[in-house]
């Protein structure tokens, strides 16, 4: 991320003798040197000289120290500190580059390459010190924009375009160090305000759509969960030419925000990816988002299956009442004496497969199934017995006087009325037919 964002402001201030503060690069007698500044000898010069030369970070830091051990009050102690910065920075030694940049500005408060470096080395720590450090730099830069980029200070070799990006670039960047600096101290909505105008400048840069997801989470509104699972979305599916992470980066984001999907909605891969597709098209959802969680589509999911299955629900309610801790209660009171369904809530019977009956021929005694077809759970005590006999399986409607239950098995055993039996298929058996009573007619004698 801190290459990212540097990269175009980077350029732009080199361009602009910014990076690094112009110096003589040729050996010359030090009366050409403006009349403020002079090297001491020319020994100090070729130190400086063989300093701007070296390419090996490490190399250089070693002649700087020998600079500074020799030269300790040179005038160009405030040049010196600021490529002790640059140096640090090159070798990511980020918690140098602090220490070494809150020095610089001592001399000059308002030195936007050690600002830059600062703000954008603060990323990574979270020492007090530190953040507090990387704060100050970042109001600073944000501060002093308008000077920075003004017009005048473009170097005619820079192009409008090239400057108008360093100076977005510079405000991303100083948004998003207080972001950071937000988020350590667990000050999530000043955090999230900061890393939102990082965006709003920048919208394409994962890292700050993650903090940004990370801000809202935990400020721990439930309201806003979908929020910040959006952020969390875009983040793991930038690709890296669009400011996304580096593969592996990228995957262990991705792993973390399906999971935390899979929590809030459930596993949905339609709805997954339509969230990947509008987390990846744009920084920030739409007013009208709306990802639902597990109790609403829970909720949903009832409703409908009550208005489809009226008397399955019922039951389904009633028998978890039933298995409940309070169970015998709820069966007393709720149930004991009473017929149910009884019309409640538009509900005029059961509906149950058959699986027994006794005696298999007109019977009086049903042993029902109700939540699929081969576990018992209703046994019906018939007032009469019902006509010839059933199948298992055949589908019975009921409504009766519930007299007991058991939790294990699960049974209720209701009292029923021969009459509000339905869909039983047996028929009486028809009566004899009776023999034919005309009389024999007397035969005549001839």
């Amino acid at each position: 991320m801190l290459d990212r964002v540097s990269k175009v402001f980077l350029t732009a201030a080199f361009a602009a003798g910014l990076y690094v503060v112009a110096m003589p690069v040729q050996a010359q007698a030090p009366a050409s040197q403006p009349a403020q500044k002079n090297w001491k000898d020319r020994a100090e010069y070729d130190i400086y000289n063989a300093i701007i030369k070296e390419q090996d970070p490490a190399k250089r830091i070693t002649l700087l120290n020998s600079w500074k051990e020799k030269y300790s009050a040179s005038d160009y102690s405030p040049e010196r500190l600021q490529i002790y910065v640059t140096t640090y920075a090159a070798m990511n030694q980020p918690e140098k580059v602090i220490a070494t940049g809150s020095e610089s500005l001592q001399n000059d408060p308002k030195n936007l390459t050690v600002l830059f470096l600062m703000a954008q080395n603060v990323l990574v720590l979270s020492k007090p010190e530190d953040l507090a450090a990387g704060d100050k730099a970042a109001n600073g830069l944000l501060s002093n924009l308008d000077t920075f980029f003004a017009t005048d200070k473009k170097p005619a070799t820079t192009s409008d375009g090239d400057w108008a990006k360093a100076r977005t670039q510079t405000e991303t960047l100083g948004h998003t160090a207080l972001g950071w600096v937000a988020l350590q101290k667990k000050d999530n909505e000043t955090a999230e305000k900061a890393f939102a105008k990082a965006l709003q400048l920048t919208a394409n840069n994962a890292q700050v759509s993650y903090w940004l997801g990370t801000a809202i989470l935990q400020q721990r509104k439930p309201e806003r969960q979908a929020e910040a699972l959006y952020h969390f979305a875009r983040a793991a599916s930038l690709e890296p030419a669009q400011g996304g992470f580096a593969a592996q980066a990228r995957q262990q984001i991705d792993t973390y925000f399906v999971n935390a999907f899979n929590r809030f909605h459930g596993q949905d891969d339609a709805e997954l990816k339509k969230l990947r597709d509008l987390a990846k098209a744009q920084p920030f959802p739409p007013a009208d988002y709306k990802l639902k969680d597990v109790n609403e589509l829970k909720a949903e999911n009832e409703a409908k299956f009550q208005k489809e299955n009226p008397s399955l629900a019922l039951w389904m309610n009633m028998k978890q009442e039933l298995t409940g801790p309070n169970g015998e209660q709820y069966f007393n009171s709720a149930m004991k004496g009473a017929e149910v369904p009884g019309g409640a809530n538009n509900i005029e019977k059961f509906k149950g497969r058959l699986i027994s009956s006794k005696p298999a021929v007109r019977p009086k005694e049903l042993v029902l199934a109700i939540m699929d077809a081969n576990t018992p759970e209703v046994t019906l005590i018939l007032d009469a017995p019902l006509p010839g006999k059933a199948d298992p399986g055949t589908e019975i409607e009921f409504a009766g006087v519930p007299s007991s239950f058991t939790k294990e098995p699960f049974n209720v055993t209701f009292d029923v009325e021969k009459k509000k039996v339905a869909g039983w298929p047996g028929k009486e058996a028809a009566p004899p037919a009776r023999r034919g009573t005309g009389t024999k007619k007397s035969a005549k004698k001839g």
